[in-house]
Protein backbone atom coordinates (compact mmCIF):
# COMPACT_ATOMS: atom_id res chain seq x y z
CA UNK A 1 0.00 0.00 0.00
CA UNK A 2 2.77 2.05 -0.63
CA UNK A 3 1.56 5.74 -3.07
CA UNK A 4 3.31 6.77 -6.08
CA UNK A 5 5.17 9.88 -5.02
CA UNK A 6 5.51 11.09 -8.18
CA UNK A 7 4.38 14.56 -8.54
CA UNK A 8 2.75 16.36 -11.36
CA UNK A 9 1.94 19.76 -12.02
CA UNK A 10 -2.05 20.65 -11.93
CA UNK A 11 -4.48 23.77 -12.24
CA UNK A 12 -7.69 24.27 -10.63
CA UNK A 13 -10.76 24.89 -13.97
CA UNK A 14 -13.89 25.32 -12.46
CA UNK A 15 -15.07 25.56 -8.71
CA UNK A 16 -18.42 24.62 -7.53
CA UNK A 17 -20.59 23.94 -4.23
CA UNK A 18 -22.26 20.93 -4.59
CA UNK A 19 -23.96 20.64 -1.52
CA UNK A 20 -23.66 22.33 2.52
CA UNK A 21 -20.40 23.20 2.99
CA UNK A 22 -19.29 20.68 -0.11
CA UNK A 23 -17.33 21.79 -2.93
CA UNK A 24 -16.03 20.37 -6.16
CA UNK A 25 -12.98 20.94 -7.82
CA UNK A 26 -12.25 20.28 -11.13
CA UNK A 27 -8.28 19.95 -11.97
CA UNK A 28 -6.55 19.32 -14.93
CA UNK A 29 -2.83 18.40 -15.12
CA UNK A 30 -0.93 21.00 -17.10
CA UNK A 31 0.78 19.23 -19.74
CA UNK A 32 -1.46 16.52 -20.62
CA UNK A 33 -4.53 15.43 -20.39
CA UNK A 34 -6.48 13.41 -17.71
CA UNK A 35 -6.03 9.90 -17.31
CA UNK A 36 -8.19 7.35 -16.19
CA UNK A 37 -8.41 5.72 -12.80
CA UNK A 38 -10.06 2.49 -10.72
CA UNK A 39 -13.07 3.82 -8.74
CA UNK A 40 -12.72 4.37 -5.68
CA UNK A 41 -8.82 6.47 -6.32
CA UNK A 42 -7.85 9.21 -4.71
CA UNK A 43 -5.14 11.74 -5.37
CA UNK A 44 -2.38 13.13 -2.88
CA UNK A 45 -2.34 17.40 -2.99
CA UNK A 46 0.55 19.31 -1.83
CA UNK A 47 -0.61 22.38 0.53
CA UNK A 48 0.75 25.11 2.25
CA UNK A 49 -1.29 24.75 5.82
CA UNK A 50 -0.52 27.61 8.39
CA UNK A 51 2.74 28.87 6.72
CA UNK A 52 3.93 24.61 6.47
CA UNK A 53 3.90 22.04 3.41
CA UNK A 54 1.13 19.30 3.85
CA UNK A 55 -0.16 16.66 1.91
CA UNK A 56 -4.29 16.04 1.81
CA UNK A 57 -5.71 13.27 -0.18
CA UNK A 58 -8.82 13.31 -1.36
CA UNK A 59 -11.00 11.04 -3.81
CA UNK A 60 -11.95 11.20 -7.33
CA UNK A 61 -15.46 11.71 -8.33
CA UNK A 62 -16.49 9.85 -11.09
CA UNK A 63 -15.25 6.71 -12.91
CA UNK A 64 -13.26 7.70 -15.16
CA UNK A 65 -12.32 11.99 -16.24
CA UNK A 66 -14.44 14.31 -17.63
CA UNK A 67 -13.38 16.46 -20.44
CA UNK A 68 -10.12 15.99 -19.59
CA UNK A 69 -10.17 17.21 -16.38
CA UNK A 70 -10.20 14.87 -13.09
CA UNK A 71 -12.56 16.03 -10.56
CA UNK A 72 -12.60 16.45 -6.59
CA UNK A 73 -15.33 17.26 -3.37
CA UNK A 74 -14.02 18.89 -0.21
CA UNK A 75 -16.27 18.90 2.86
CA UNK A 76 -15.83 22.41 4.90
CA UNK A 77 -14.86 21.04 8.09
CA UNK A 78 -14.45 22.73 11.24
CA UNK A 79 -13.16 19.97 13.24
CA UNK A 80 -10.41 19.08 10.35
CA UNK A 81 -6.39 19.90 10.27
CA UNK A 82 -6.73 22.33 7.81
CA UNK A 83 -6.66 20.65 4.17
CA UNK A 84 -10.27 21.78 3.88
CA UNK A 85 -9.62 25.58 4.86
CA UNK A 86 -7.00 25.40 2.43
CA UNK A 87 -8.60 23.61 -0.80
CA UNK A 88 -11.83 26.47 -0.33
CA UNK A 89 -9.38 28.78 -0.34
CA UNK A 90 -8.05 28.25 -3.71
CA UNK A 91 -9.64 30.13 -6.55
CA UNK A 92 -10.24 29.23 -10.28
CA UNK A 93 -7.02 29.06 -12.09
CA UNK A 94 -4.70 28.19 -8.41
CA UNK A 95 -2.09 26.12 -9.99
CA UNK A 96 -0.22 23.30 -6.92
CA UNK A 97 1.50 19.64 -7.32
CA UNK A 98 -0.25 16.27 -6.67
CA UNK A 99 0.30 13.11 -7.10
CA UNK A 100 -1.18 10.73 -9.89
CA UNK A 101 -4.76 9.05 -9.05
CA UNK A 102 -3.80 5.86 -7.38
CA UNK A 103 -6.56 3.40 -5.24
CA UNK A 104 -6.45 1.52 -1.79
CA UNK A 105 -10.27 1.30 -2.23
CA UNK A 106 -10.60 -0.31 -5.60
CA UNK A 107 -13.93 -1.81 -7.11
CA UNK A 108 -13.89 -5.58 -7.70
CA UNK A 109 -15.95 -6.21 -10.71
CA UNK A 110 -17.78 -9.61 -11.77
CA UNK A 111 -19.19 -10.83 -8.56
CA UNK A 112 -22.91 -11.35 -8.17
CA UNK A 113 -23.82 -8.64 -6.17
CA UNK A 114 -23.01 -5.22 -5.16
CA UNK A 115 -23.89 -3.08 -1.59
CA UNK A 116 -22.55 0.53 -1.65
CA UNK A 117 -22.61 2.28 1.43
CA UNK A 118 -21.73 5.93 1.80
CA UNK A 119 -22.02 8.23 4.71
CA UNK A 120 -21.88 11.97 4.07
CA UNK A 121 -18.61 13.19 2.00
CA UNK A 122 -18.02 9.24 2.06
CA UNK A 123 -20.24 9.50 -1.03
CA UNK A 124 -17.30 10.39 -3.00
CA UNK A 125 -15.54 7.35 -3.91
CA UNK A 126 -18.70 6.02 -4.03
CA UNK A 127 -20.32 7.79 -6.59
CA UNK A 128 -17.57 6.19 -9.13
CA UNK A 129 -18.23 2.81 -7.88
CA UNK A 130 -21.91 3.29 -8.94
CA UNK A 131 -21.16 4.66 -12.10
CA UNK A 132 -19.15 1.60 -13.11
CA UNK A 133 -21.40 -1.22 -11.61
CA UNK A 134 -24.49 0.64 -14.05
CA UNK A 135 -22.69 0.65 -16.81
CA UNK A 136 -21.78 -2.67 -16.78
CA UNK A 137 -25.16 -3.97 -16.13
CA UNK A 138 -24.44 -5.05 -12.83
CA UNK A 139 -26.85 -5.87 -9.58
CA UNK A 140 -26.27 -3.10 -7.07
CA UNK A 141 -28.11 -1.05 -4.49
CA UNK A 142 -26.27 2.46 -2.71
CA UNK A 143 -27.17 3.50 0.55
CA UNK A 144 -26.63 7.03 1.50
CA UNK A 145 -26.82 8.20 4.91
CA UNK A 146 -26.12 12.20 5.93
CA UNK A 147 -27.50 14.62 8.61
CA UNK A 148 -29.75 16.06 6.27
CA UNK A 149 -30.60 16.29 2.51
CA UNK A 150 -29.04 19.52 1.85
CA UNK A 151 -25.72 17.99 3.05
CA UNK A 152 -26.06 15.07 0.39
CA UNK A 153 -23.53 15.41 -2.70
CA UNK A 154 -24.44 14.98 -6.15
CA UNK A 155 -27.95 13.68 -5.32
CA UNK A 156 -29.79 14.99 -8.58
CA UNK A 157 -27.50 13.19 -10.76
CA UNK A 158 -27.04 10.09 -8.40
CA UNK A 159 -31.31 9.68 -8.59
CA UNK A 160 -31.28 10.04 -12.32
CA UNK A 161 -28.80 7.45 -12.71
CA UNK A 162 -29.74 5.02 -10.18
CA UNK A 163 -33.49 5.24 -9.83
CA UNK A 164 -34.87 2.70 -7.04
CA UNK A 165 -31.48 1.53 -6.80
CA UNK A 166 -30.48 4.25 -3.89
CA UNK A 167 -31.86 4.43 -0.97
CA UNK A 168 -31.62 7.89 1.18
CA UNK A 169 -31.26 8.13 5.13
CA UNK A 170 -31.18 11.23 7.07
CA UNK A 171 -30.88 12.29 10.50
CA UNK A 172 -32.89 14.99 10.57
CA UNK A 173 -35.65 12.63 9.96
CA UNK A 174 -34.88 9.72 12.17
CA UNK A 175 -33.73 7.18 9.40
CA UNK A 176 -30.86 4.86 9.87
CA UNK A 177 -29.61 1.77 8.05
CA UNK A 178 -30.32 -0.85 9.01
CA UNK A 179 -27.24 -2.93 8.11
CA UNK A 180 -28.26 -6.35 9.64
CA UNK A 181 -30.85 -6.39 7.42
CA UNK A 182 -29.23 -4.89 4.73
CA UNK A 183 -26.58 -7.50 4.53
CA UNK A 184 -28.76 -10.35 4.37
CA UNK A 185 -30.64 -9.16 1.26
CA UNK A 186 -27.21 -9.57 -0.04
CA UNK A 187 -25.96 -12.30 -2.15
CA UNK A 188 -23.80 -14.95 -0.52
CA UNK A 189 -21.39 -14.00 -2.48
CA UNK A 190 -22.06 -10.47 -2.77
CA UNK A 191 -19.85 -7.76 -1.61
CA UNK A 192 -19.62 -4.61 0.07
CA UNK A 193 -18.06 -1.21 -0.28
CA UNK A 194 -18.58 1.47 2.78
CA UNK A 195 -17.06 4.83 3.01
CA UNK A 196 -18.05 6.76 5.75
CA UNK A 197 -17.15 8.54 9.39
CA UNK A 198 -15.70 5.77 11.82
CA UNK A 199 -18.92 5.18 13.87
CA UNK A 200 -20.62 3.91 10.48
CA UNK A 201 -17.53 2.05 9.85
CA UNK A 202 -17.18 0.17 13.18
CA UNK A 203 -21.13 -0.70 13.06
CA UNK A 204 -20.73 -2.14 9.23
CA UNK A 205 -17.76 -4.59 10.50
CA UNK A 206 -19.18 -5.48 13.36
CA UNK A 207 -22.52 -6.46 11.36
CA UNK A 208 -20.41 -8.18 8.92
CA UNK A 209 -18.74 -10.05 11.57
CA UNK A 210 -21.86 -11.17 12.83
CA UNK A 211 -23.67 -12.38 9.62
CA UNK A 212 -20.35 -14.79 9.32
CA UNK A 213 -19.62 -13.64 5.17
CA UNK A 214 -16.00 -13.52 4.74
CA UNK A 215 -13.85 -10.81 5.72
CA UNK A 216 -12.75 -9.81 2.28
CA UNK A 217 -15.90 -9.70 0.86
CA UNK A 218 -16.42 -6.25 2.93
CA UNK A 219 -13.95 -3.46 2.00
CA UNK A 220 -13.91 -0.05 3.20
CA UNK A 221 -12.35 3.53 3.46
CA UNK A 222 -12.78 6.39 6.19
CA UNK A 223 -11.73 10.09 6.04
CA UNK A 224 -9.10 11.02 8.95
CA UNK A 225 -11.21 14.21 10.61
CA UNK A 226 -14.11 11.05 11.34
CA UNK A 227 -14.08 10.39 15.17
CA UNK A 228 -16.16 9.19 18.10
CA UNK A 229 -15.24 12.15 20.50
CA UNK A 230 -14.95 15.63 19.52
CA UNK A 231 -11.75 16.97 18.41
CA UNK A 232 -9.54 18.47 21.06
CA UNK A 233 -6.26 19.01 22.25
CA UNK A 234 -4.60 16.74 24.32
CA UNK A 235 -0.94 16.12 25.59
CA UNK A 236 1.01 13.41 25.19
CA UNK A 237 4.23 12.06 26.99
CA UNK A 238 6.45 10.67 25.30
CA UNK A 239 8.33 7.94 27.42
CA UNK A 240 11.13 7.13 25.35
CA UNK A 241 12.28 10.74 24.32
CA UNK A 242 11.14 12.28 28.12
CA UNK A 243 9.73 15.00 26.37
CA UNK A 244 5.97 16.24 27.00
CA UNK A 245 4.23 17.53 23.99
CA UNK A 246 0.87 19.32 23.55
CA UNK A 247 -1.19 18.39 20.43
CA UNK A 248 -3.75 21.52 19.06
CA UNK A 249 -6.92 20.55 17.43
CA UNK A 250 -5.76 21.12 14.34
CA UNK A 251 -2.80 18.76 14.28
CA UNK A 252 -2.71 15.44 13.98
CA UNK A 253 -0.64 13.35 17.07
CA UNK A 254 1.67 12.53 13.78
CA UNK A 255 2.18 16.13 13.01
CA UNK A 256 2.91 17.35 15.98
CA UNK A 257 5.48 14.36 16.73
CA UNK A 258 7.32 15.62 13.99
CA UNK A 259 7.07 19.66 14.99
CA UNK A 260 8.71 18.14 18.18
CA UNK A 261 11.69 16.56 16.30
CA UNK A 262 10.34 13.30 17.14
CA UNK A 263 10.12 11.43 13.83
CA UNK A 264 7.62 8.27 12.96
CA UNK A 265 7.20 6.16 9.99
CA UNK A 266 4.41 6.48 8.42
CA UNK A 267 3.05 6.31 5.07
CA UNK A 268 -0.53 6.52 3.99
CA UNK A 269 -1.54 9.22 6.34
CA UNK A 270 -5.11 7.92 6.32
CA UNK A 271 -5.22 5.03 9.55
CA UNK A 272 -5.18 2.23 6.71
CA UNK A 273 -1.82 1.01 6.66
CA UNK A 274 -0.78 0.95 10.43
CA UNK A 275 2.60 1.81 9.82
CA UNK A 276 2.41 5.09 11.98
CA UNK A 277 1.13 2.78 15.28
CA UNK A 278 2.29 3.77 18.51
CA UNK A 279 2.41 2.19 22.11
CA UNK A 280 0.30 3.50 24.36
CA UNK A 281 1.51 2.64 28.40
CA UNK A 282 -1.34 4.93 30.24
CA UNK A 283 -4.68 7.17 29.20
CA UNK A 284 -5.78 10.05 31.66
CA UNK A 285 -8.81 10.77 29.62
CA UNK A 286 -10.29 8.14 26.35
CA UNK A 287 -8.39 7.20 22.81
CA UNK A 288 -10.60 8.58 20.44
CA UNK A 289 -9.06 5.36 17.55
CA UNK A 290 -9.93 7.43 13.98
CA UNK A 291 -8.33 4.50 11.86
CA UNK A 292 -9.38 1.18 10.04
CA UNK A 293 -6.03 -0.62 10.55
CA UNK A 294 -6.37 -1.89 14.47
CA UNK A 295 -8.97 -3.84 15.27
CA UNK A 296 -12.03 -4.18 17.46
CA UNK A 297 -9.98 -6.02 20.10
CA UNK A 298 -7.22 -3.95 19.84
CA UNK A 299 -9.16 -0.73 20.14
CA UNK A 300 -10.79 -1.69 22.98
CA UNK A 301 -7.63 -3.21 24.53
CA UNK A 302 -6.04 0.61 23.98
CA UNK A 303 -2.11 -0.52 23.79
CA UNK A 304 -1.99 0.82 20.17
CA UNK A 305 -2.82 4.17 18.36
CA UNK A 306 -2.51 5.13 15.01
CA UNK A 307 -0.58 8.56 15.13
CA UNK A 308 -1.91 9.64 11.96
CA UNK A 309 -5.39 9.64 12.24
CA UNK A 310 -6.63 8.53 16.20
CA UNK A 311 -6.39 11.72 18.91
CA UNK A 312 -7.43 11.42 22.50
CA UNK A 313 -8.69 13.80 25.65
CA UNK A 314 -6.98 14.61 28.43
CA UNK A 315 -3.14 13.21 28.21
CA UNK A 316 -1.77 10.11 26.85
CA UNK A 317 1.61 8.47 27.38
CA UNK A 318 3.33 6.58 25.16
CA UNK A 319 6.24 4.99 23.40
CA UNK A 320 7.66 5.34 19.76
CA UNK A 321 10.03 2.73 19.77
CA UNK A 322 13.19 4.68 19.77
CA UNK A 323 15.83 3.38 21.26
CA UNK A 324 19.55 5.10 21.99
CA UNK A 325 22.14 2.25 20.46
CA UNK A 326 24.79 1.79 22.82
CA UNK A 327 28.42 0.45 21.98
CA UNK A 328 29.57 -2.28 23.18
Amino acid sequence: MRNDTTRIKIHITTTEEVAEDIKQFTIKPDQEPATPYPAGSHMVFDLVIDGRAETRSYSLVGDRPDNGAWRIAVKRAPDSRGGSKAMWALPVGARLTATRPASHFELALGRPDYLLIAGGIGITPIIGMAQRLAHAGAKFRLLYAARSRGQMAFLDDLQATLGDRLALFTEEQGQRIDLPAEIARLDPRGEVYVCGPVGMLEAAKLAWRASGRPAAHLRFETFGSSGLLPTEAFSVIVADHQRRIEVPREKSLLEALRLAGIEIACDCLRGECGLCQVNVTAVDGALDHRDVFLSAAQKQAGGKLCACVSRATGSVTIDTGYRVSVAD
